[in-house]
């Protein structure tokens, strides 16, 4: 069966002034353009162009204006590809995947993807984006041991196939497997993405197939680099943003070199999207991204200092930011948070100690901790009432959601978790009142969190209130980010909160890995998740029922030829998650503040905060977003 991807827009918009009248050229190129520095528009964009249609409320704006926005790390200058989200392929507002940077593609049997570049699509620099830069990236750098010592990606192996990847043309190019492959698509749409090319004509320059190995090392030690090959991965990464003299094909391109506290982002001269009457996007010329600690951008951003915030801020900011709307010039929006759960508990089910991983494995046990949650207070006092009582679990807005899934073991109901108890054992209790565990030790649980914000520990506080009218005693362990994971995936740790599952926004056709051991990044279970992750080379084979229906029941949507057969499985693997309760969500949908420069255009009253599928505020077309006056 043969698929053409396409947007209804991209097929109309050939040629451009057919499509969208004559093509306006943006004020800020324009002096560049009389001086003969810079080809016109109508030279600049390709043929065809994707033609942004402005539906949902979007209207059509004007050019000019700086943009300012507040991050924490010098490093989060990759923020400006993620929100920029310019992608092969990228998921449109409905979450389904469309062309972008391509024309089209064509799908065969789920396994064999051809792919179309856009006739004269250049680069930041104004060098031709060609099928070239994809060969280059094959051939040159994932097939390249000193470049990419484990091989191409993990998103491009089926069963460890790698693809067939052919040549056709200047702007088309062919990757077949033998199988279906559900996973390319997706990761070429995520906001952190799977590159498959690269600037080749600037790349070559510092590639040992293409220049002199020897003064290549020599560069290398002058900038600091073992070898030419540690300089070419420094200087290569489209993602990290960080190298300003590699070309781009984002709205915005990085014009301040680093180190640097504040980095400037001009307008892309080459980019590929117009709106319906010609005008080149992005709307606004600049972004400056201002670098300063996490701790007070919530209070720069209420005195006016950020034109679009929402990373770093908390919904315990949101009644801050509204008493300064006014007086500052802006908008505090509320969008929901699209996780699984915002806040939920992860029992270690490959903890070391052997009493408490029994115990972590009697659904009984975890359903009795769930069950003695009391989450209608915790929602109306943390968040006043404006999150939803959830277990970790898709959202309503996903076309999978059944409200049985969300409401599972969620009733506070501490006459059933004691029955549970009293099930699994646990009848013995000393002179505090808390049970005793069988090696005779009282049930005390650590949770470690990552201390990155008091919400955890709010949340914690009552939770250890309610656990200990069941004779459980809960304490809280903050400590970095990185150690609460190494303990996690070494097993030291019992228990820890984080937030739920990353999609909660999934369909028939989004990959359900989430929900079977197949990252060690899953707290609930690293070591089977790393076995997975590793081919065998480390970690644990899942040794319970469930978790090894859960990774058949993948195996077998990765094999489903139609998308009724994977919605099926979706089924069976939400019912399987929901009745064991591997994880214990709180509450989900919980609001995310988002303040907008009151003028600001195009950006949604009522949005959804996701990081994928979404890339934050990706999704909704910030190139789009013009300033009123």
């Amino acid at each position: 069966m043969r698929l053409v991807l396409f947007c209804l827009a991209t097929i109309l918009a050939s040629p451009l002034a057919a499509a969208v009248g004559s093509p306006a050229e943006p004020p800020y190129f324009a002096e560049a353009v009389a001086a003969g520095k810079l080809p016109p528009v109508e030279d600049r964009v390709p043929d065809p162009p994707l033609v942004v249609e402005m539906d949902r409320g979007r209207t059509i704006g004007r050019h000019g204006g700086t943009l300012n926005i507040l991050m924490a790390r010098s490093k989060d200058v990759r923020q400006m590809v993620v929100y920029g989200y310019a992608r092969l392929v990228r998921y449109g507002r409905d979450y389904e995947i469309a062309p972008d940077i391509l024309k089209d593609v064509e799908i065969e049997d789920g396994r064999i993807f051809t792919l179309h570049l856009r006739p004269g699509h250049r680069w930041s620099d104004g060098a031709p984006f060609t099928t070239e830069d994809f060969r280059y990236w094959w051939e040159d750098v994932a097939n390249n041991p000193k470049l990419s010592p484990s091989g191409p990606q993990i998103q491009l192996r089926i069963d460890g196939e790698l693809p067939t990847v052919e040549i056709i043309d200047k702007t088309t190019i062919r990757f077949s497997w033998s199988r279906p492959n559900p996973k390319f698509l997706p990761a070429l749409a995520s906001a952190s993405p799977l590159y498959i090319y690269r600037p080749a004509h600037y790349l070559k320059q510092f590639h040992a197939r293409y220049t002199d190995e020897t003064k290549l090392n020599e560069l290398a030690k002058e900038m600091g680099q073992r070898n030419w090959a540690a300089l070419h991965n420094k200087t290569d990464s489209l993602y990290k943003n960080d190298n300003m003299d590699l070309p781009s094909l984002q709205p915005w391109v990085n014009s301040t070199r680093m180190p640097a506290d504040r980095f400037t982002f001009v307008r892309n001269p080459y980019f590929h999207r117009v709106d319906a009457e010609g005008r080149q996007l992005p709307y606004i010329d600049r972004v400056v991204m201002q670098v300063a600690s996490a701790k007070i951008i919530p209070a720069k951003t209420g005195t006016g200092e950020s034109d679009l915030q929402a990373r770093y801020l908390r919904f315990d900011n949101y009644t801050f930011l509204k008493q300064n709307e006014e007086r500052n010039g802006f908008r505090t929006l509320l969008w929901r948070d699209g996780k699984g759960s915002h806040m939920t508990l992860y029992p270690n089910l490959n903890a070391q100690d052997p009493v408490w991983r029994a115990l972590f494995r009697d659904v009984r046990f975890r359903r009795a901790l769930s069950l003695a949650i009391d989450r209608n207070e915790v929602n109306q006092v943390i968040y006043y009432g404006l999150a939803l009582a959830s277990q970790n679990t898709v959202l309503p807005s996903s076309p999978l959601f059944r409200e049985t899934y969300q409401k599972a073991w969620t009733q506070f109901d501490l006459e059933q978790a004691n029955r549970l108890l009293d099930e699994v054992g646990l009848t013995q209790r000393n002179s505090e009142g808390l049970r005793l565990l069988p090696d005779g030790r009282a049930a005390e649980i650590v949770i470690e969190t990552a201390g990155e914000s008091t919400e955890q520990t709010d949340i914690l506080s009552f939770v250890r209130d309610s656990w200990r009218k069941i004779g459980i005693k809960l304490y809280s362990k903050p400590s970095q980010r990185e150690l609460v994971r190494n303990r996690i995936y070494s097993g030291e740790s019992l228990m820890s909160i984080w937030e739920g599952l990353e999609n909660g926004l999934p369909a028939a056709n989004t990959i359900p890995e989430e929900l079977a051991p197949t990252h060690q990044i899953q707290y609930q279970w690293p070591k089977w998740g790393q076995y997975i992750e590793t081919g065998g080379r480390s970690g644990e084979p899942a040794d319970l029922e469930e978790p090894k229906q859960l990774l058949a029941l993948l195996d077998e949507w990765y094999k489903a030829g139609d998308r009724a057969r994977r919605e099926e499985i979706w089924h069976r693997m939400l019912a399987i998650w929901t009745d064991q309760l591997f994880t214990i969500g709180i509450v989900s949908g919980a609001m995310q503040p988002v303040v907008v420069n009151a003028r600001l255009r195009n950006v949604p009253e009522d949005g959804m905060y996701t990081w994928d599928p979404g890339a934050h505020f990706g999704i909704y077309g910030p190139d789009t977003f013009w300033f009123d006056t």
